[in-house]
């Protein structure tokens, strides 16, 4: 039986993600993210912040690596993978996120909320009514 390994986070880009490529021509997009929860500290919430690095492979990573700049919020899915190496005769060890979907969810600047647009010719109530933080589920 295969163990599972899954991953997805929402967060936002800590720094531009970086474009590598291999002696074999394979690309490698290298980004980091921060993502947030909250914490009881006291009596008081506070938000806390965690970071990860991410690494991305292939034809995928080297189309999106220009849409990826600090501050950009995005989701990601993929699988934890630890590295090892050894240094100056000492193991080290590295865990990051080896991204297999990626998607850009907001801007780095969030956008102004749009204004529900009201169509005389349109009675049946649909969702097109409404801006986008008003659809009712």
């Amino acid at each position: 039986m295969t163990d599972m390994n899954i991953v997805a986070i929402n967060g936002r880009l800590t720094r531009d993600a970086e474009l590598k490529y291999t002696a074999t021509s394979t690309c490698i997009c290298n980004f980091s993210i921060a993502s947030n929860r909250s914490v009881k500290k006291g009596d008081k919430w506070e938000d806390e912040a965690s970071f990860f690095d991410c690494v991305m492979f292939g034809k995928r990573a080297e189309s999106i690596n220009q849409y990826l700049k600090k501050g950009q919020q995005v989701s990601i899915s993929g699988e934890l993978r630890q590295e090892r190496w050894e240094k100056d005769g000492k193991q080290n060890s590295k865990v990051s996120i080896a991204v297999n979907n990626i998607q850009l969810i907001g801007g780095k600047n969030e956008s102004p909320k749009r204004e529900p647009q009201n169509n005389s010719n349109d009675n049946h109530g649909g969702p097109e009514n409404f801006a986008d933080d008003q659809i009712p589920f």
